[in-house]
């Protein structure tokens, strides 16, 4: 393998270890002139170049330097599995505005004003804001129970129930300076989840809530429910240009609504699935970095590339 015609793929992470090492292995494994490593960061200068083909990212959604470094290593040329652009304009608000735009049921949802934000403040920096705010106009819309979250997309979030305005406003003043989200708590008969590769392969899995894992097997795409939850992962993950996603459904009766249209770091570990789902991920996310590597697509970034 000459090493003037080997592509080189860099994982940015947190703390998980089992899929980075298979990932790791499998790419050194491949045939391909394709090798892959963790990427290694102290600092970067503005005139840098950068070393890798392609970066699979997992992490930049909770280490703001990572996504600052990912937007430089994409205007350098590497392709960024996800495009750190979108993935930072992205958030659970509106993935719901858009899901609504593209046609899908989504739960009543509503953005709240921060509890505090991170530089010091007058009264006059919240002349946009009305106060006091409606907090029951709010419960009523979204009804309750609803689950209070937070705004940003990626891993799985800490989630609360809330029953009434006491508890939210309890919830709302423990928020601190994260951006939080109420919405409706949908009662489903079935939690689905679709892993979007490549923006083209799927996988579907039954989540259970009461064990906090997947069930065993990976559901057919063939019957009528999978292939129109299937298109509309599909669709949804081409949207956001996203070649990891998982998409959420919940199945009440014979209507589906999609609950989270937006994962670009779903979790990926034999905790949560069995070998089989995981073997799928790995073998799928390894596939797509390759191809990405060898025959990069164009990649949108801020600003464009124009020629002068």
């Amino acid at each position: 393998m000459s090493q003037e015609t080997e592509k080189k793929i860099g994982l940015i992470i947190g703390d998980e270890q089992e899929w980075p090492d298979a990932f790791i292995q499998a790419v050194n494994q491949r045939s391909e002139p394709v090798s892959a490593e963790l990427v290694k960061l102290s600092g970067t200068f503005v005139n840098d170049t950068c070393p890798y083909d392609v970066i699979v990212d997992r992490i930049s959604h909770i280490v703001p330097y990572y996504r600052a470094y990912l937007k430089f290593a994409a205007l350098r040329g590497a392709f960024i599995i996800n495009n750190p652009f979108t993935w930072s304009a992205d958030s659970r608000f509106y993935d719901k505005a858009l899901l609504n735009q593209l046609g899908y049921k989504t739960p009543r949802t509503v953005i709240l004003p921060n509890k505090y934000i991170k530089i010091d403040a007058t009264p006059d920096t919240f002349r946009n804001l009305d106060y006091p705010m409606d907090w029951q106009a709010i419960i009523d819309y979204v009804g309750v129970p609803a689950i209070f979250k937070d705004n940003h997309t990626g891993g799985r979030p800490e989630t609360y129930r809330v029953h009434n305005v006491d508890e939210l406003l309890n919830w709302y003043d423990e928020s601190g300076t994260r951006t939080k989200i109420l919405q409706q708590l949908i009662p489903a008969d079935r939690h689905i989840h679709y892993f979007v590769v490549g923006q083209e392969q799927v996988m579907a899995l039954e989540f259970s809530p009461a064990n906090g894992r997947y069930l065993p097997g990976i559901l057919s795409l063939e019957d009528s429910l999978g292939q129109r939850l299937a298109a509309a992962a599909r669709r949804i993950s081409r949207a956001y240009e996203y070649d990891i996603n998982m998409v959420e459904f919940v199945i009440q009766g014979d209507v589906f609504y999609v609950i989270n249209g937006s994962n670009p770091a779903p979790e990926l570990n034999r905790e949560l699935m069995t070998e089989e789902q995981f073997d799928w991920c790995l073998r799928e996310i390894v596939t797509t970095a390759v191809q990405r590597a060898l025959d990069p697509p164009p990649q949108k970034i801020i600003p464009a590339h124009k020629n002068s």
